[in-house]
Order: structure tokens, then sequence, then C-alpha cells
């Protein structure tokens, strides 16, 4: 499937999932300390681009990329987090084949995207790299963000701790 007749760009692939007003509520959901929007739109570039210039199926790659995490928080509150990092893929093709047409190749790239956590060996190269590219952007956005969240919460309690002592 690496050939195609027509070379599509980001914008066109996903436009029609971004602008759905149920994946844009992936906005008020928080993740890597962003929004879970921001994060897949972040992985699904990336994939989009990796895919592209390794000649895969770059169409169907760059899609299941953004609806990698296409689950609400809501559906996991009964979950311990470590139950979440297994189970949220299966929320997110849940979710992916009720508002999108997938087919099986893109559900293999979603459901195996957390691979070897996940109980799932993926299929297709593309899941490969999907994985690959979501455990490279949560890494950054970890470090970025997050890191320097937790900072600031302990230099503010360092500094409530040296109030105390005054």
């Amino acid at each position: 499937m690496g050939f195609h007749k027509h070379a599509y760009d980001f914008d066109t692939i996903v436009n029609d999932i971004v602008n759905h007003p149920k994946f844009y509520e992936l906005k008020h959901e928080l993740h890597h300390g962003i929004s879970r929007y921001e994060h897949s739109l972040r992985v699904a570039k990336m994939t989009y681009s990796v895919t592209k210039k390794l000649n895969l199926d770059y169409e169907r790659a760059t899609r299941a990329a953004l609806l990698h995490d296409f689950y609400f928080d809501s559906e996991l509150k009964n979950y311990t987090t470590g139950e979440t990092f297994k189970i949220h893929p299966k929320f997110a093709v849940i979710n992916a084949r009720e508002y999108f047409d997938i087919d099986e190749k893109q559900a293999d790239m979603i459901r195996t995207h957390m691979f070897p956590i996940c109980d799932r060996i993926p299929k297709y190269k593309e899941s490969y790299l999907l994985g690959l590219c979501d455990k490279l952007v949560a890494a950054h956005e970890m470090y970025r963000y997050k890191a320097s969240l937790v900072m600031g919460i302990w230099v503010i309690f360092l500094f409530n701790m040296m109030a105390i002592q005054k």
C-alpha cells in the first residue's frame, strides 16, 4: 500500500476528525500536562511525517494516530491508573468506530499503540510506528509540561516551608 496516486497533506487527511464536535471535546481532557486533543495532534503529525517518508500507508496511519487516545476520563473512572494504560486503547477503538469510518488496520494501530503494555502484538509496520511516535511525543510532553509543573509545586512548597520557619 505504499504507492499513492494522490499525495494528501496533513490537514486534508485529518480535517473531518479535528473539526468533529465529539473529538473537539478532548480539548477539555488533560493528558501529559496539556489537552488530549493537542497530544493527539502532535502524535498524528509525527506519524504523518515518519510514515510518509518511509512510503507507508500514511493516510490511514495519520488518522489512526489522531484517534489513538480518543477516550474520555469519565469512561475510565472505575479503573486504576495501571489498568487505564492497558484498557484505554480499547475505548479509543470503540469511540473511533462510533464516530468515524475506520478499518481493521486502523483499529489495530489504535488498539496496539501501547505495546508491549497492551495484550496484543501489532500486526503492521504502521502500528509499531504509531506506538513509537506516541512514546516519543509523550516523553517530550512529560518532560516539557509535567516536569515544570512538578518543579513549580516543589518551589512553592519550599517557599512555604521557609516562610513557616521564620
